[in-house]
This record gives structure tokens, C-alpha cells and sequence, in this order.
């Protein structure tokens, strides 16, 4: 299998685990949103970028965040419907701070 190509990110989320409150602890089940999905998310929604315009920024392939942006969408779907935590972490993510590497 080939490696995955690093991908460029700006906001590094830090610590962020969302959970229900409806559900004890214990019984809680979770998914993992890693930092591309969550970055790719952020810029499609909430920055009204589109995908070429996210695959520049990221450095990688249009069809790629197409992926990325479907995989996102399933696990936040699964969580909302299924009752689970969300948690962000991981992925082959490079941070990029104060717009340089």
C-alpha cells in the first residue's frame, strides 16, 4: 500500500473530545475524527471553501478531499445518530503555523 502524502493544516484543534450527555460514561461508545477530516471540515463549512480551493491549500489531490470530506461526514453522521463521542486526533497532518511550515 502506498503511503499516505502529509497534509497541511491550520488549526490544530488541541484536545477536543464532544461527547452526550444523555449516556453514561461508561456505556459510551466513540468515533475518531482524525485532523484532516476535521480541517477539511472546517474550511468546506465553515470557511465556504471549495474542494480545489481546500486541495491547494492542503497540498493534495481534489479527488482526495472528496474522500476525506466523505469519510468526515459519515463519522459525524454515525456519531449524531448512534449516540457516540467524537473524538480529534491523528492522521498524517502537519501543522502549519502562522502560515508557515
Amino acid at each position: 500500500m502506498r503511503p499516505k502524502k502529509t497534509r497541511w493544516v491550520t488549526c490544530e484543534p488541541g484536545e477536543r473530545c464532544f461527547r452526550p450527555q444523555c449516556r453514561p460514561q461508561n456505556k459510551l461508545e466513540g468515533v475518531i475524527l482524525n485532523l484532516d477530516e476535521f480541517e477539511v471540515l472546517r474550511l468546506s463549512h465553515l470557511g465556504g471553501y471549495d474542494q480545489a480551493k481546500i486541495a491547494r491549500q492542503m497540498r493534495i489531490h481534489q479527488s482526495t478531499i472528496s474522500r476525506i470530506l466523505a469519510s468526515a461526514h459519515k463519522k459525524v453522521t454515525d456519531a449524531l445518530v448512534n449516540i457516540k463521542a467524537i473524538k480529534i486526533e491523528g492522521g498524517c497532518c502537519e501543522v502549519i503555523r502562522g502560515g508557515k511550515r
